[in-house]
C-alpha cells in the first residue's frame, strides 16, 4: 500500500449545533476524513456524540469518511452501532481493551478499518508488531485525550518515528495540537494521517491550512522515499 497524505479535522473544535454543515465546510475546503471524537465520560472526563448523532450526520452526507476515535472504556460495546451508523474507521485505544486482536477482528467483520489509539503515557511498544499487522491504522496521541484545544506534547514525537521505523507501510496518525506550528515535527518524524481541530476549525482560510498541513506531509514523504 502507498501512503499519501491524509487531513481529518477534528469535530471537536466545531460549532456541533451546526455539525453538518461544519464538515460539508471541511470537506469542501479539501478535508479527506472527518475526525468524530466520540467520548463516554469513563474512558475519558468528558461527554461529546455516539452512534445517533454519526448517524445524522452520514445521513446528510452519504460519501463522508467518518474516523471514528472511541474514547471511550469499553470498545467492544460500541462496535455494531457505529458501524450501523456509517462509520468508515474505527479507532479503539490500546489502554481500554486486554483483546486488541479479537477486536479488530470483530471491527473488520462490520466492514470498517480498524485503528489502534495509544494515549501519551503509553509507550509505542504497546503496539506489537501482531497488532500492527492486524490493524490499518495506528494513532499517537500528542494531547491527553478528552478535550481539544490543548498543548501539543513534543515528548511524544518519537513514539511516531518508532512506529514508523517499523511499519513503514501503515498508516500513522497524529492527534492533538497539531497545526501550522506542530506539523514539521509530525511529518518529519512519519505520520501521513493529520488530525487537526481548532487549527483548521479556528482558521480564517480553513482551506489554505488544510492544503498547507497536507503540503507538509507530502514533502516529508518525498524526502523519507
Amino acid at each position: 500500500m502507498s501512503l499519501r497524505a491524509i487531513i481529518s479535522p477534528s469535530v471537536l473544535a466545531s460549532d456541533f449545533g451546526q455539525l453538518t454543515a461544519e464538515c460539508k465546510r471541511m470537506i469542501k475546503g479539501g478535508a479527506e476524513w472527518l475526525h468524530m471524537d466520540v467520548m463516554d465520560g469513563h474512558f475519558v472526563p468528558n461527554i461529546t456524540m455516539g452512534a445517533p448523532i454519526l448517524s445524522c450526520v452520514k445521513k446528510s452526507i452519504p460519501d463522508i469518511f467518518m474516523d471514528c476515535h472511541m474514547m471511550v472504556a469499553e470498545p467492544e460495546k460500541w462496535v455494531d452501532d457505529i458501524a450501523a451508523a456509517g462509520g468508515a474507521l474505527y479507532c479503539f485505544h490500546i489502554e481500554a481493551t486486554s483483546e486488541p486482536i479479537a477486536l479488530i477482528e470483530q471491527i473488520h467483520a462490520k466492514g470498517m478499518k480498524a485503528g489502534v489509539a495509544i494515549s501519551p503515557d503509553t509507550l509505542s511498544t504497546a503496539i506489537t508488531d501482531e497488532i500492527a499487522a492486524a490493524a490499518d491504522m495506528l494513532l499517537v496521541m500528542t494531547v491527553y485525550p478528552g478535550r481539544g484545544g490543548q498543548k501539543f506534547l513534543e515528548r511524544c514525537v518519537p513514539k511516531v518515528a518508532e512506529l514508523r521505523q517499523r511499519f513503514p507501510n501503515k498508516d500513522i496518525e497524529v492527534d492533538g495540537g497539531v497545526g501550522p506550528s506542530t506539523i514539521d515535527q509530525c511529518a518529519h518524524a512519519g505520520s501521513n494521517v493529520i488530525v487537526a481541530g481548532t487549527a483548521i476549525f479556528n482558521a480564517q482560510d480553513p482551506e489554505a491550512v488544510i492544503s498547507a498541513l497536507k503540503a507538509t506531509v507530502d514533502k516529508a514523504m518525498q524526502a523519507r522515499a
